[in-house]
């Protein structure tokens, strides 16, 4: 409410109270008065509300920009960048192109059949079609089957075996004596991997680097000073290989810089010598 409004009703109330008592006594005096008193307490009530309901109002605003403002930021943040997780702890294999995939129906015999992923892949299945599996683990190969499987069969029972599949391997690479990628058959660290690539070369650097992939996008590198654990120390920074794991064995300083120096100079003297 404005103050030019409160104004107006103080006067128009001002005229009316003159207008009763100047005719009247006593009583009428108090009558005024009690008409009086109950006039502020409602303009008092009016004003309160006047102040009361925008406050209110940008309280609500507040709280409702409060709510929005975490996915708000959520959806900032989600930028399309792809960010490295955690590994995940024992992962389990994921079917890759060429596996060749054994699947079974204990109920329905009729329908076993052996099937190898193709390189788009995707594998066809008899009497349900083709279905996308390159990526998938066995668990969820299984129920993507029975999912594909639904309208022929209900509540099918199917067991997958991976009949042949991609075997682990690992990479060496730089100044080793055979750099190339080899099968992880068992359980092997850094130091056995570089032995099974024919071990350092002449001009190796003892200080290796070792990548781990996470994601498709990103690697985790670790830096390994060999020496040491050859030496008895730090044993335990010897690392095991995973598959997939890839080993990068660089150059000695010395062994580059000798590349822009010659290793003889041939000196032809300006004068016979006898």
């Amino acid at each position: 409410m404005s103050a030019e409004r409160v104004n107006l009703i103080l006067t128009i109330e001002a005229k009316d109270w003159r207008s009763e008592v100047e005719p009247c006594g006593g009583w009428r005096m108090a009558q005024v008065r009690v008409r009086g008193i109950c006039t502020l307490l409602w303009l008092g009530f009016v004003l309160s509300l006047e102040f009361s309901l925008p406050a209110a109002v940008h309280q609500q605003q507040d709280g409702r920009s409060k709510s929005e403002s975490p996915g708000v930021t959520a959806q900032a943040n989600s930028d399309g960048v792809q960010h490295p997780v955690p590994a995940e702890r024992n992962p389990r294999y994921k079917i890759g192109r060429d596996d060749i995939l054994s699947i079974s129906f204990p109920l329905s015999p009729e329908l076993n059949q052996k099937v190898t992923v193709q390189p788009d892949g995707f594998i066809s299945l008899q009497s349900a079609g083709a279905i996308h599996v390159e990526g998938l683990t066995v668990p969820e190969l299984i129920e993507a089957i029975k999912k594909a499987y639904a309208s022929v069969l209900h509540d099918p029972i199917v067991d997958v075996d991976l009949a042949d599949f991609q075997k682990p391997l690992f990479t060496v690479l730089g100044q080793v004596a055979k750099p190339g990628q080899y099968p992880l058959r068992s359980d092997i660290t850094v130091t056995q991997a570089i032995a099974v690539a024919g071990g350092f070369a002449p001009t190796a650097k003892t200080q290796v680097f070792l990548y781990h992939a996470v994601s498709a996008n990103w690697a985790e590198v670790r830096e390994l000073k060999l020496k040491e654990i050859l030496n008895g120390k730090n044993i335990s920074e010897d690392l095991h290989i995973r598959p997939g794991d890839m080993i990068f064995v660089p150059e000695k300083f010395i062994s580059n810089f000798k590349k822009y120096v010659p290793y003889a100079v041939s000196f032809s003297p300006p004068y016979a010598t006898f």
